[in-house]
């Protein structure tokens, strides 16, 4: 594969209560924009949304928002950002977001951010891509994941023939080198899904 160009950063519409969580947010948003890769995210202003693409924006990084029209007004749609997408629904806006990035991170997030992480990790399961996702296991957050994830190996729901393969890092300055690490190795032609099967997801 070639270099990441793009990174999809799925994230809460809220801050949480650790600090350090906005605090990562900001970290990476500023991470992604001094090396010159775009951010691709939910669109929001609030939250650790808000948060990763407005450092992104103030240290000259550039920015698409992909937002479904119905949440725009309450997650308050980042006008700021050089391209916002609005999409009819949520199967548009996860479609556009996986086809508009090189790799997926999940900083800490609610059940709209599981959603989005655990649908890139199923279709990278089934061979349908090999771009690398990330887990941002800021203070541990992505711990109780990880343990349901090694239950099912356990119980054998995930077989070894369908590996499950989540990256992790625990601070932002990992993230970027694991994510060109794990793309270097991937086979050419394997990153994309057919444009016929993404448009039925």
């Amino acid at each position: 594969m070639s270099k990441i160009k793009t990174v999809c950063v799925y994230c809460g519409s809220g801050a949480g209560t650790n600090p350090r969580f906005i605090e990562s947010a900001r970290a990476l948003g500023k991470t992604l924009a001094e090396n010159g890769i775009r951010l691709v995210y939910g669109g929001g202003a609030v939250g650790m949304m808000g948060a990763v693409a407005t450092a992104a924006l103030d240290h000259g990084g550039k920015v698409t928002g992909i937002i479904p029209s119905f949440l725009t007004a309450r997650e308050n749609a980042l006008k700021r950002v050089q391209e916002m997408i609005v999409t009819p629904d949520m199967h548009e806006r996860k479609r556009l977001m996986f086809e508009h990035s090189d790799a997926f991170v999940a900083l800490p997030g609610g059940i709209g951010t599981l959603e989005e992480l655990v649908e890139q990790l199923t279709w990278q399961q089934l061979g349908r891509h090999s771009k690398p996702v990330l887990l941002a296991n800021i203070d541990g957050f992505w711990e109780p994941l990880l343990a349901l994830v090694a239950h099912m190996r356990a119980t054998q729901f995930i077989r070894a023939n369908l590996s499950v393969d989540i990256l992790k890092a625990e601070r932002v300055e990992d993230i970027l080198p694991r994510l060109e690490a794990a793309a270097a190795s991937a086979p050419e032609g394997t990153t994309a899904m057919p444009a016929e099967i993404s448009r039925r997801l």
